[in-house]
This record gives C-alpha cells, structure tokens and sequence, in this order.
C-alpha cells in the first residue's frame, strides 16, 4: 500500500503544481495575447471552473496520499501534509469564492460607461486570486522539494 501511496503522491503534487505553472505561464498569456480582452476573460472564465476542479481533485489525493506516508515515515511528512493543507485551502477559497465573484463582474467592465466599483471590486479580485496561485505554486515547489530529500534513494 506505500508504494501506491508514494505513486499517487508525486504524480498528484506533480499535476497540481504543472497545472498552475501551465495556466499561469502559457495558457492565460496566450489567450490574452491571441483575442480581445473581452472575448479572453470570457473564455478564461470558462477555463477557471475546470481548473480549480482538477487542482482541487488532484490537491485531495496528494493530501490523502501524504497522510498515508506521514503514518510510516519521518517528521518532514508532518510538515508536507500542512503545506498541502495550505494550498488546498488556498485553492478551494480561489475556486468557490474568488474566481466565480470576479466572473459574475466581467461582464460589467464591457459596458459604458464602465462602473469604477465594479472595476475597483474586479481588480482586488483579480488581485487576490493571483496572490492564492502564487502562494500555491511557491508552496507546491517547496512541496516538491521536501519530498524530493525525504525519499530515499538505493543505498541511501
């Protein structure tokens, strides 16, 4: 049963953090690059429910995972679990409260004369949501590497 648990562990952390990297650094600036503003944030707004979706899916199992393999291993399990607690949280709270808040705005900021609350509300959520991906990716990688020095190795 560790051998499953290390298994899904790495390729759920690995999903999770290539998922933000991959949204972040090419999906998003190409979609922005490639359509009018208006037309790419409706199309990212129907890219962001997917997204939390899968991270909040993959996020689950690394964390079932590593609560398994801290059950049988070393004191840095203890602290990869509460980093995934972290950016599980960090996820869900992006996903269910920010991301579907900023979509229900976009539609005004397309309107005449655009409303400077709505703009203002927009741009904190915005805001906000990048700050959680960025927290979620800086703790993925540390993620990553802690694991990556708590396995051993053949010989090890």
């Amino acid at each position: 049963m560790l051998p499953l648990a290390k298994i899904l562990f790495q390729l759920a952390l690995g999903l999770w953090v290539g998922a933000v990297v991959f949204v972040s650094f090419v999906v998003a600036p190409a979609v922005f690059q490639a359509l009018p503003n208006e037309t790419a944030g409706t199309v990212m707004g129907q890219i962001f429910p997917l997204y939390y979706g899968f991270t909040v899916g993959v996020g689950i199992v690394a964390l079932g995972s590593a609560l398994r393999l801290r059950q049988k291993a070393a004191g840095a399990w203890k602290l990869v679990v509460v980093l995934l607690v972290v950016m599980l949280a960090a996820t869900a709270y992006a996903g269910a409260v920010v991301s579907p808040k900023a979509r229900a705005l976009r539609p005004a900021l397309h309107q005449e004369p655009v409303d400077p609350a709505a703009r203002a509300e927009f741009d904190t959520l915005h805001h906000r949501a990048v700050q959680l991906n960025g927290l979620v990716l800086l703790l993925g990688l540390a993620t990553v590497a802690i694991a990556a020095l708590n396995t051993r190795l053949p010989g090890e």
